[in-house]
């Protein structure tokens, strides 16, 4: 009995493995690798819930400890990124020693980083509220309120992949843009927080009648990807909010 509750927390704890691991890929700005570690997080984090309804060994410790790799995988890892963005968006002239401009370098011997680009850090603290308040709210059963994290991350690492694999010049100068990720960062810090209500991805049962709008969404999603790629990612968590908002 002891081993079969411990399956679901040893899938966390891949979850927690991933994240710590993609954390050492974004500070050495290896984007794609990263992200790829994110994504497979993302997975484990799926299944150690289902395993956990289906051996039916949910626990106090399970969420906690959910909640502790969630903040790594989805928080603490696109925080990272999008500081990271950030910082390859501002222009060259910011880094100039002795500026006196409020976004000047800050030199800790070999270590600099420009102060705005801390900003992108706003994606992690504002998971972190996120990961609490799931956690002490009783009602977010059947459906989350705000963003989930795991899908906060992906919208924000998909930003590098899209430059990676897509290299269109016009959607690259978009994206290294610090008047469109600056926003970006502040707008996934209040979403994450949103009081409003998003379907949930669970199935209680496989009728199409009790699981209409997962099943749509699920299929606009891969029509979407197979177009897009991994432009569409950003497309399917817009497409995620709406069909959240107007499916009432």
């Amino acid at each position: 009995m002891a081993i079969k509750s411990f399956i679901p927390n040893f899938v966390t704890l891949l979850n927690l493995l991933c994240g710590s691991i993609a954390v050492l890929f974004a500070v050495n700005n290896l984007f794609v690798a990263a992200a790829v570690f994110v994504f497979l997080g993302i997975f484990f984090d799926f299944f150690d819930g289902l395993l956990a309804r289906k051996l039916n060994v949910q626990s106090e410790i399970g969420l906690q400890l959910d909640s502790l790799a969630d903040m790594v995988t989805s928080g603490l890892v696109p925080g990272i990124v999008m500081f990271k963005l950030i910082s390859l968006s501002i222009d060259d002239s910011a880094f100039l020693t002795g500026s006196t401009d409020w976004n000047s370098m800050l030199h800790l011997g070999d270590f600099k980083f420009a102060p705005i680009a801390l900003i992108g850090f706003l994606v992690t603290l504002g998971s972190a509220y996120r990961l609490a308040k799931f956690n002490v709210d009783e009602e977010q059963q059947s459906y989350f309120k705000g963003l989930p994290t795991p899908a906060n991350a992906l919208l924000i690492l998909s930003l590098p992949l899209i430059m990676e694999f897509q290299n269109n010049d016009l959607i690259n100068s978009i994206i290294l843009n610090a008047w469109f990720l600056i926003p970006l960062a502040i707008a996934s810090c209040y979403i994450l927080n949103a009081p409003v209500k998003l379907f949930a991805l669970k199935f209680k049962d496989w009728s199409f009648k009790n699981n209409a709008i997962r099943y749509l969404f699920i299929l606009l999603c891969v029509v979407l990807l197979i177009v897009l790629q991994f432009a569409a990612i950003p497309l399917i968590i817009l497409l995620y909010i709406l069909m959240s908002l107007f499916s009432k």
